[in-house]
């Protein structure tokens, strides 16, 4: 697999390696109620996010199973990391990652997560040779199944009741994108830009 160039950018944001210096921003993200409250973690401590910084900052790269490849996600007009975006290699027989993301509500409803989301595609089909990417989300998570949506993948699952998370069970929706679909949807793009 080639080795990427970083940052990898977008019209309005740089994704980039994980930083030391990143600290207090990831902090200000994962230490938020509002942000966990559908993912399999809580708001974590100062202790936790250090832990998972180091994670992320040694997550540089994906080149066997179980590799997560995690980017900081930085806006380019308040020049501050926002979010983070990963793809996660889920199998080398059947060439599928899984994209997860995750934005400081301060930036979510803007259309970042979709634009990293696209970006990381393109790294997922183009640069890593993947077959098939997947997204999963809990299903009352309804903004993170619509970025989805906008990024052409397709429901293709909706499990009721499917895992006892945090003291409930929590139904789980799993969306998925071919390379085949994303080489189609972006050929439509550039045919339309041509017009």
């Amino acid at each position: 697999m080639s080795e990427l160039r970083f940052p990898l950018e977008t019209d309005r944001l740089f994704l980039r390696p994980f930083e030391e210096d990143d600290f207090e921003a990831f902090y200000a993200i994962r230490s938020r109620p509002d942000v966990a409250t559908y993912l399999y973690w809580g708001p974590e401590t100062a202790r936790e996010v250090r832990t998972a910084l180091r994670r992320r900052i040694a997550s540089r790269a994906i080149r066997e199973e179980g590799d997560i490849l995690g980017v900081a996600v930085v806006s380019k007009e308040a020049d501050t990391m926002i979010g983070d975006v990963i793809l996660g290699y889920l199998s080398a027989e059947h060439r599928t990652v899984e994209l997860g993301f995750i934005l400081h509500p301060n930036h979510q409803h803007r259309g970042y997560a979709t634009e990293a989301g696209r970006r990381m595609l393109g790294v997922a089909f183009e640069d890593l040779d993947m077959h098939r990417v997947i997204g999963r989300t809990e299903a009352r998570n309804i903004a993170s199944a619509r970025v989805m949506e906008k990024l052409g993948m397709r429901q293709e699952a909706h499990f009721v009741e499917n895992e006892y998370v945090k003291g409930e069970w929590q139904s789980e929706l799993v969306y998925a994108i071919l390379a085949r679909e994303w080489q189609g949807s972006r050929l439509g793009t550039r045919m339309e830009a041509g017009r």
